[in-house]
């Protein structure tokens, strides 16, 4: 018979081992984050006011910026909390919000990299008919998709968390709440909450991963046959940022799963620092990518400082 002592908060950890500097670690990570909300509400700014970036594209990239600020608030507060004032303690019911939202958003952010993979595929394999298929309408309804999918998928696994007793310690590995950490603290039978995830990766990161790299095959297929080697390049350079964006997203998603499958010996601080490179590093390095590679963007950034200047 299980003991149930749901009334107990959860206990967050910082890093282990490591709370003497846990000021230290606070000050770099809030860095992190300012330059994260600044990067991507800088990119929200932009293509909410600059007309010329009113494209398929751009609001596509506005998705994905929307995404990661959305991360970013919501493991923000915990994080912050835990490492720079020892507030350990959390409710269930904002822990199972907050791990309802993290995993939502892993799984919004696959979506938008495909649907700025079917932007990209259609801009180059179907040019003349780009603005009427991709309408203000469809794209919208792009969006909505992804979410709704998202938000959907994930909804099985954190309503069974409520019915869950946990009567085990409640100490969870992270400064956030994460699915996989709070269901080793129940007491009951957590099979299904094992199997499903496992399902949802592989139905849609997984899949979502395989139709980008198919877009990309054909994408480069139509490329190679542009006769112009100026025109190919051209073509090629509108795809770069997306590309790097795929790969920062795709390689923490890896590197993630092979620490957590094989890295069992791994010192946790390991474990711990993967999980905020995943959280943190492609927030951080969207926005970068795009000012970097995407010369409308830079061309908006540079409007947006020259009349502020004027105006100083």
């Amino acid at each position: 018979m299980w003991l149930n002592t749901t009334v107990s908060p959860f206990l967050l950890t910082g890093f282990p081992g490591m709370e003497k500097v846990h000021h230290w670690i606070s000050i770099a990570l809030l860095v992190v984050y300012i330059s994260i909300l600044l990067g991507n509400g800088t990119l929200l700014f932009l293509i909410r006011g600059d007309h010329n970036l009113h494209e398929p594209m751009y609001y596509f990239l506005a998705m994905l910026a929307s995404t990661d600020l959305g991360v970013t608030l919501t493991t923000m507060p915990t994080v912050l909390g835990v490492l720079w004032l020892n507030q350990r303690e959390i409710g269930h019911g904002v822990c199972f919000s907050q791990a309802y939202f993290i995993h939502t958003l892993s799984i919004v952010e696959s979506g938008v990299l495909l649907a700025m993979a079917y932007d990209r595929f259609v801009a180059i394999c179907n040019p003349l008919r780009y603005t009427s298929i991709l309408t203000n309408t469809k794209v919208m309804k792009i969006g909505m998709g992804v979410l709704t999918r998202a938000g959907l998928s994930i909804m099985p696994i954190i309503i069974r968390l409520h019915w869950f007793p946990y009567c085990r310690s409640h100490v969870l590995s992270h400064a956030f709440c994460l699915h996989q950490d709070i269901i080793k603290l129940a007491c009951a039978d957590i099979t299904f909450n094992r199997l499903y995830p496992v399902v949802v990766v592989f139905a849609m990161v997984l899949l979502d991963f395989l139709i980008i790299s198919f877009s990309y095959i054909l994408i480069l297929k139509t490329v190679m046959g542009i006769a112009s080697g100026e025109e190919r390049a051209k073509a090629l350079n509108t795809c770069i940022s997306h590309i790097c964006c795929i790969l920062v997203f795709y390689v923490t998603v890896v590197g993630l799963t092979f620490i957590h499958r094989f890295g069992k010996h791994a010192p946790h601080v390991v474990h711990i620092t993967m999980s905020y490179v995943y959280f943190l590093f492609p927030p951080f390095m969207n926005p970068v990518i795009y000012s970097i590679k995407t010369k409308q963007i830079q061309s908006g950034i540079i409007r947006l400082f020259s009349v502020r200047h004027s105006r100083a």
